[in-house]
């Protein structure tokens, strides 16, 4: 799995997988991308900061400190 947070964007993108992406679907603030066998690739998180701030007990430190949560 690899994070990568993007401030000037706000979004937060988690990789599951490196396959290529088929298609996407969007549920309020998350964008899943899926291969063309359905299994999960890539997950976008709109409005980051947000989620981070809810959620910051479980995140690396890394990211933690990229959007100032530590």
């Amino acid at each position: 799995m690899k994070l990568r947070y993007d401030k000037e964007d706000d979004v937060l993108m988690v990789w599951f997988s490196k396959e290529p992406i088929d298609y996407a679907e969007q549920a309020t603030d998350v964008i899943m991308h899926f291969s063309k066998k359905n299994k999960p690739v890539l997950m976008e998180i709109l409005d980051a900061s947000k989620f981070l701030k809810e959620t910051s007990r479980i995140l690396p430190a890394q990211i933690r400190q990229q959007v100032n949560l530590s």
